[in-house]
């Protein structure tokens, strides 16, 4: 090819290759939770994980015990997955003690890192209980994330979701945010490294700018690096979805966010409800949840940002029947999250803890082995009967250094079986290659 025909070419492209590296970066060498455990803003305390760590194994040995649910999560899975093939079927011996491992590995979680990620909540949570009253919780709550980091259990992140951009709340909740910074930075304080910021029913592209806007101002106002502040969209309206004019407002919503949008977090059931669903039938499963999940789907691939799904308000509660009840929807619709490729959702209650990490974990645990000698095949060159590509090796790696990150495989298992160091696997979880 003539070198002019390429230069031309170039000259063409030259607006979308600047697209591609400003717009989809691709991952961030950054933690996902697998959760985000919501707590309304008057109910704050230093040691509120290893509380409800406690409250969710105290739950599971009145009902029976850790291995006995690791059973019923294990042989649900199996049903729902159908036949295995012939060969593949394990012994009553195997499937006993995978449970065993899965009971060990989600209790010692429950009593080290209960809650991955804690949101302390001013907005639906907390309600309207007048400016002194949530002026003198924030403040508090502040207080609580900071000294929470050195209690037993301390969650990975944490932060607040403060009161919407719309007109009757917009000043209240920037309020909030004002005074939880600046208590956070009292006395020379720091910002922590883990706080997370949720934005919540975000309507319009131009509340997200304003966010922004709010964040440049707020790091000017406490002395803060330029781009300290960062944020979550909590989609939950049809608005954000399907605008007015037609277009799908999500995507530039996110992009206007100038590299401070974090993740976006599907609100189960505001969007519902905002959908005319009936109370009854308001689900993270629902077929209208399905559709704004995919719209959300496609706005962060490739672009770094996290993706959640949100909450079941059927909580273990109650009667023994009723406890197992919740603690089987839960399990299934974490299970159903995780096959759709959505890795984080809400929790609510002390009692769903133990199902959200034996579904998590067992999710990871039960395609690891094959996960990793894939992985191993394809580094190494090895033959093989499946012919993996760069994109299904970069798949393959997220998968094992998720299920590494949250404490389902240990390091020993995913460096031995795959014959790659964790900074190796990390590359290959972000780039699909190692070079």
């Amino acid at each position: 090819m003539e070198r002019s025909t390429l230069t031309d070419i170039d000259s063409l492209l030259g607006d979308t290759d600047e697209l591609l590296t400003r717009s989809y970066p691709g991952e961030r060498d950054v933690r996902q939770p697998v959760h985000t455990v919501y707590v309304p803003g008057d109910r704050t305390s230093p040691d509120l994980p290893y509380q409800w760590g406690q409250q969710a194994l105290e739950c599971v040995e009145a009902h029976g015990g850790m291995l006995q649910l690791a059973e019923r999560v294990i042989t649900a899975a199996r049903k729902e997955a159908g036949t295995v093939p012939a060969g593949q079927v394990p012994s009553l011996h195997q499937v006993a003690r995978e449970a065993d491992l899965l009971a060990e590995a989600v209790t010692a979680k429950l009593e080290t890192e209960p809650i991955e990620d804690l949101r302390l909540d001013f907005e639906d949570g907390f309600g309207d209980q007048g400016d002194e009253t949530e002026d003198r919780w924030v403040v508090q709550a502040a207080r609580d994330v900071i000294a929470g980091r050195s209690e037993t259990g301390a969650p990975a992140f944490a932060g607040i979701r403060f009161k919407c951009m719309e007109k009757d709340t917009r000043a209240r909740g920037l309020r909030t945010l004002d005074l939880f910074l600046a208590e956070l930075v009292k006395d020379g304080g720091q910002v922590p490294d883990n706080l997370v910021l949720t934005l919540p029913k975000v309507t319009t592209v131009d509340q997200v700018r304003a966010m922004v806007i709010a964040c440049r101002s707020l790091e000017a106002q406490h002395g803060l690096a330029e781009g300290t502040l960062t944020f979550e969209i909590q989609v939950e309206t049809p608005q954000l979805i399907l605008g007015a004019d037609g277009t799908v407002p999500l995507a530039p919503a996110l992009h206007a966010g100038a590299g401070r949008v974090t993740s976006l977090h599907y609100g189960t059931y505001d969007y519902s409800a905002s959908m005319g669903v009936a109370a009854a039938y308001q689900a993270m499963d629902h077929p209208v949840a399905d559709f704004a999940k995919n719209q959300m789907m496609l706005a962060v691939a490739g672009t770094g940002v996290h993706l959640s799904d949100g909450s079941t308000n059927i909580l273990p509660l109650g009667e023994p029947d009723e406890v197992r009840h919740a603690w089987a929807l839960h399990a299934g619709l974490v299970r159903r999250h995780l096959k759709r490729g959505i890795y984080q959702g809400w929790d609510l209650h002390p009692h769903q803890l133990p199902t959200r990490f034996l579904t998590t974990f067992a999710f990871y645990r039960e395609g690891g082995a094959r996960a990793a000698q894939r992985l191993f095949n394809y580094v190494h060159k090895a033959d093989s009967t499946v012919l993996d590509e760069p994109a299904t090796a970069k798949a393959l790696a997220r998968y094992l250094d998720r299920g590494l990150v949250c404490g389902a495989h240990t390091e020993e298992f995913v460096t031995t079986r795959t014959q790659l160091s964790l900074a190796e696997l990390g590359q290959l979880a972000r780039t699909g290659s190692l070079d």
